[in-house]
């Protein structure tokens, strides 16, 4: 499962026992995976100080997690998806604040601040590139509709050429016409005689689609409204097309232009990525399991971040990294949280332990949970009983009682990324 929860409980010893407690029924019935989720030290204020923090830091959850899912729909809306969901599980399951990024012995609302600013960045940058992406697309698809569509509407600079013109005649003129398919050999037989002045032999096909062919015929100029005239009363249809060799000319530059940009910009081989990428930075990674023997954990090293592909445009490289800036930010985000509810909840000194919990089964969810609420009811009875009776209400909770546990709790889903 990709789904996660993130508790903590008091440190003292009584609630070391339940934590050793809730390891060994969740091991033994095979309810979830638990490990250490290490949390620093940060400096605290006030616990008035820190009420405010709790609400901007949900309102930046809840900011970092649509911007990661916004990043994986941009991915799949470019239609090549390279973020692997193991990397996401690895990250989670092995996290370690990053110090460097986010000092830890800074004041906690300026940590707050500095992510914060990092995920307004990144959001403004996404839009801009989108925008810019967008309007590149939007200008080929509309110059690659020219390219398309029946004979009627579909442009005729890939088509032409110049030698089935007549160009640079003071009487002359090459006129283009549609036939539909089962009036070709009327058209050979009559268009001569459609008008006085057209030149002997002078049609050719040059090309024809499922409804009709697109013939060349030569004329006078001066007869030219005579013969569409003409044309048109014998379901002939002459195209408004003046061969413009200029014209022409750019139309092609536009369009490889254009491709060439969208290209640029985009583009890669997912095959390659997707058998050795990963998705973040170097990582050293620390795991302390808390059961499963059977699962590896000690001084773990995530694998490299495989250099630049060949041929990987730079909207794609910004994507995939910035994709991983945002979810790195993200995790640090529920770190903090954990960290502010818990003092919050539990008081001063710092004192508690954050675990991770990974429900291995979607069926177990719900033991699991009445597993956690007998293992730590005795931290709010009250909490505890609402659970199982939804009537009951919490003095001072804003919160649906749902959404309220003895113990802190948040939830982390990756399958929202997939």
């Amino acid at each position: 499962m990709s789904e996660f929860w993130l508790i903590s409980a008091p440190g003292d010893k009584e609630n070391v026992q339940a934590l050793e407690r809730m390891n060994t029924v969740t091991s033994k019935s095979n309810l979830s995976y638990n490990t250490k989720f290490a949390i620093p030290d940060f400096k605290v204020g006030t616990l008035d100080s820190l009420v405010g923090l709790s609400d901007e830091l949900g309102k930046l959850d809840t900011f970092a997690e649509s911007l990661d899912r916004g990043r994986r729909a941009q991915a799949h809306v470019l239609k090549c998806v390279c973020i692997l969901p193991v990397d996401l599980t690895s990250f989670v399951t092995h996290f370690e604040w990053d110090m460097a990024k986010y000092p830890a012995k800074q004041p906690l609302v300026s940590v707050v601040d500095t992510i914060a600013k990092q995920l307004a960045q990144i959001e403004m940058d996404l839009k801009s590139r989108t925008a810019a992406y967008n309007t590149l697309k939007t200008n080929l698809e509309n110059l690659e509709k020219k390219f398309m569509g029946n004979l009627f509407t579909r442009t005729l600079s890939d088509i032409v050429s110049k030698e089935d013109f007549v160009l640079d005649s003071e009487y002359l003129i090459t006129l283009l016409v549609i036939v539909p398919k089962p009036n070709y050999s009327q058209w050979q037989k009559t268009y001569e005689s459609l008008s006085d002045m057209v030149v002997p032999r002078s049609t050719k096909l040059i090309t024809e689609d499922k409804e009709g062919g697109l013939f060349t015929v030569t004329l006078f100029r001066k007869v030219i409204e005579d013969f569409k005239t003409k044309a048109k009363e014998n379901k002939f249809t002459v195209r408004e097309f003046y061969y413009d060799e200029k014209e022409i000319k750019r139309e092609r530059e536009e369009m490889a232009r254009l491709l060439s940009d969208k290209k640029q910009q985009y583009q890669t081989s997912c095959v390659a990525l997707k058998k050795g990428s990963s998705t973040f930075p170097d990582h050293k990674v620390k795991v302390t399991p808390l059961g499963n023997p059977d699962r590896p954990a000690a001084g773990q090293t995530d694998r490299e971040r495989e250099s630049e592909g060949e041929g990987e445009g730079p909207l794609l490289r910004w994507l995939k990294v910035n994709f991983s800036e945002a979810f790195i930010a993200w995790i640090h985000v529920k770190a903090l949280r954990v960290f502010v509810e818990s003092v919050l909840r539990y008081g001063l000194p710092v004192n508690f332990q954050a675990v991770l919990l990974q429900p291995l089964k979607k069926s177990s969810t719900k033991r699991l949970r009445e597993v956690l609420n007998s293992v730590f009811r005795h931290l709010d009875e009250v909490a505890a009983t609402s659970i199982l009776d939804a009537s009951v209400e919490i003095p001072g909770l804003q919160l649906n009682n749902q959404d309220y546990f003895p113990y802190v709790y948040f939830h982390i889903d990756l399958s929202l990324l997939d």
